[in-house]
């Protein structure tokens, strides 16, 4: 398969320009995508088009990863309903380091043959004065043309302030830049950027002449199979950076995708061969969650390590484990939040632990249980209660301050699947 082969089988075209395929297949082109630092981290949506970066340069071209530093200071209106809030400075340039350190988790800078470029586009617009931007590149584009664009037109009747009217005036200059100092003669991002693309090489045209060639293609916006967008649901977007999304949190991020989803982002995201992929796919419904596995090891250990894979595997298998306290003294307070997050808690305070509690006492009174009578019904009856992860069927057994693991927490377990965490307080 040639680049854009590829690309269609991984669901990763959405549209593009006329020509883009044979001009990929005949020479070895030079292409960008541009990521605003808007937050200081990248999330699973911002991945996809780092994956086009990423398939990209393995087909032999050159990639560049523009980080927004001017752009992330005006604002995108693509996909936005409202204005943004204007970042301070000091932000932005926190985010650009975070971005730019996370690119190269991707990217491959060090290649003697295609190496990767990072580049800024403030780098460019710093030293513009506003008068000359406007007469030497603003004449090129119509009002009429630039209300067109639909990321402008959605935004007519909550309105959009002029900052962010000419976003795709100062996109379209980045192109026009990167063609004319650097040879970039493709760019692509999200389908929601196909207007900010088409300004850009419509500039060139205009500023350059109109036997300038230039290319671009877009990828779809991925969704989840209920149609939600990533990072919408109840718990929050996964990003790249490990001060916000855990190593844990990441792998059970993708351990827990449905059956619908995990098709679409095991060919967006894998990097095993093809034949490799549709094996696994083929598979699924023999070896149940065996697609979810492997990207999920493949992810983790390609965004947080070797070591940070196997780390977030043995946490997952603490939760399965009998007789398990020595495991659980082993987790970090960060690792016990991330593992049981949505947990149902109580609390209970040091004092009470160290003079010793009747567990009949505990369950109800820490609300593992709705009353001492179902605490009894479930410790002698059922025989269901786990007290970190020890049976316990004893109505008279006595939990004291040796029950709380690292002075920080006492795990309850209520028949096989129902947990409950209590803090000391």
């Amino acid at each position: 398969m040639n680049l854009i082969e590829e690309l269609k089988w991984r669901g990763l075209i959405h549209q593009m320009y006329p020509g883009t395929e044979e001009f990929l297949a005949t020479n070895r082109a030079t292409g960008y995508v541009g990521f605003d630092p808007t937050a200081p981290s990248l999330g699973i949506g911002n991945m996809v088009p780092i994956m086009l970066l990423v398939h990209f340069q393995r087909h032999g071209h050159h990639p560049i990863a523009l980080v927004g530093g001017a752009t992330g200071r005006i604002g995108d209106p693509s996909g936005k309903s409202e204005e943004r809030n204007l970042l301070t400075q000091e932000t932005l340039e926190y985010n650009v380091e975070r971005v730019k350190a996370q690119l190269e988790k991707f990217l491959d800078f060090e290649s003697t043959e295609n190496p990767a470029r990072l580049m800024n586009n403030y780098d460019w617009f710093k030293d513009w004065k506003v008068l000359d931007f406007l007469r030497d590149v603003g004449k090129h584009l119509t009002v009429s043309y630039m209300l067109a664009k639909d990321s402008v037109k959605s935004r007519m009747e909550t309105g959009i302030s002029f900052t962010e009217f000419t976003y795709q005036l100062i996109q379209g200059y980045d192109f026009y830049h990167l063609h004319k100092e650097h040879g970039c003669n493709l760019q692509f991002g999200g389908s929601d950027q196909w207007g900010n693309i088409t300004a850009g090489s419509d500039l060139i045209g205009k500023m350059l002449g109109p036997e300038e060639k230039v290319y671009a293609f877009t990828c779809p916006l991925i969704t989840r199979s209920d149609g939600k967008k990533y990072g919408k649901s109840e718990k929050g977007n996964i990003y790249i950076d490990p001060e916000m999304t855990s190593a844990y949190r990441f792998y059970q991020f993708w351990i827990n995708c449905t059956d619908a989803d995990i098709v679409q982002l095991a060919k967006i995201f894998s990097l095993k061969p093809i034949p490799e992929i549709r094996t696994l796919l083929d598979n699924q419904a023999g070896n149940p969650r065996s697609v979810q596995y492997a990207l999920a090891d493949e992810m983790t250990e390609r965004v947080h390590g070797a070591a940070a894979l196997e780390r977030a595997k043995w946490a997952s298998s603490v939760l399965f484990k009998k007789n398990a306290a020595t495991e659980l003294a082993q987790l970090s307070e960060a690792e016990v939040a991330d593992l049981f997050q949505g947990v149902p808690q109580g609390s209970i305070s040091a004092g009470e632990m160290e003079a010793g509690i009747n567990i009949v006492d505990f369950l109800a009174q820490v609300g593992a249980t709705q009353s001492k009578g179902q605490a009894i019904r479930s410790l002698t009856k059922d025989k269901s209660i786990s007290i970190n992860t020890v049976k316990i069927t004893d109505r008279d057994h006595t939990l004291t301050a040796a029950d709380v693991i690292n002075n920080h927490f006492v795990l309850v377990n209520i028949g096989k699947k129902k947990r409950f965490l209590v803090y000391l307080n």
